[in-house]
C-alpha cells in the first residue's frame, strides 16, 4: 500500500509560480514510478508528467513541456511538481499517483491516487 498527500496548490497570476509536493508512505517508494494529473472542471483528469522511480526519464505532456519540471527525492519520499509560466489554462485539481509500470500516461495505469490539490491561474 502507498498512501500519498499531496501540497502546495493555491491561487497565483498568469505568470506566476508554484512548487506542488507528494509525500507517499512506505519503505518501497523509489519502486514506483510517480505521476502528475490534473482535472479541469467538467473535464476529464489527464496526465501532466512522469517521472522513473530512480528519476531518470521525465516525460510530460506537449502543453506543458518547458514550463513544468518534475523531480524526486526518495530519501524524503516525496515527488515535485515545478510549475512556471503558469496560464490560466492550468487551473485544476492536481493529483499525485503511483504506479509500479513505466512509461504510464493513462489514468488507468495507476494504481495509488492523492486526494488532489486546487491550482487556480488567475489572467
Amino acid at each position: 500500500q502507498v498512501q500519498l498527500v499531496e501540497s502546495g496548490g493555491g491561487l497565483v497570476q498568469a505568470g506566476g509560480s508554484l512548487r506542488l509536493s507528494c509525500a507517499a508512505s512506505g519503505r518501497t517508494f523509489s519502486s514506483y514510478a510517480m505521476g502528475w494529473f490534473r482535472q479541469a472542471p467538467g473535464k476529464e483528469r489527464e496526465f501532466v508528467a512522469a517521472i522513473s522511480g530512480d528519476g531518470f526519464g521525465p516525460y510530460y505532456t506537449s502543453s506543458v513541456r518547458g514550463r513544468f519540471t518534475i523531480s524526486r527525492d526518495n530519501a524524503k519520499n516525496t515527488v515535485y511538481l515545478q510549475m512556471n509560466s503558469l496560464k490560466p489554462e492550468d487551473t485544476a485539481v492536481y493529483y499525485c499517483a503511483a504506479t509500479r509500470l513505466w512509461l504510464r500516461v493513462g489514468v488507468e495505469d495507476y494504481d495509488y491516487w492523492g486526494q488532489g490539490t486546487q491550482v487556480t491561474v488567475s489572467s
